[in-house]
């Protein structure tokens, strides 16, 4: 077990570790409350690294890193938005089109459609 003292050099250690074996690689937070320390530990039971702080500003960083690991788990990149919005014109036209085909609300009233059903009055003995 290796701590790390810099925060970049245990983020990218952890991040090469996952990327190198990511079926055996496990990730571990413990918080204790008691001291307010944060321990980090991310292992592939060959090769373990850790990471432990007292100080609140790393809350940022380790987010960053949960979000980062997250997305490495689950193999999506991250998508960014279109860089050009879209013409005016074409979008207060879907959203005509969208209001003209809105369904209309039917007069039953079954729960199905979002009505309230009554209750059945109790049995006189």
């Amino acid at each position: 077990m290796v701590y790390i003292h810099s925060w970049q050099d245990y983020q990218d250690a952890a991040e090469a570790l996952y990327t190198k074996s990511p079926t055996t690689t496990r990730y571990c937070v413990k918080w204790k409350s008691s001291e307010g320390k944060l321990v980090l530990k991310v292992t592939d039971n060959t090769t373990c690294i850790k990471f432990k702080t007292y100080s609140s500003i790393f809350l940022n960083r380790f987010e960053a890193l949960n979000l980062s690991l997250m997305e490495k788990m689950q193999n999506h990149r991250k998508v960014e938005p279109p860089a050009a919005p879209e013409p005016l014109a074409t979008t207060t036209a879907t959203a005509e089109v969208a209001t003209a085909s809105s369904v209309t609300p039917s007069a039953s009233g079954s729960p199905a459609t979002g009505g309230v059903k009554k209750k059945k009055p109790k049995k006189k003995k």
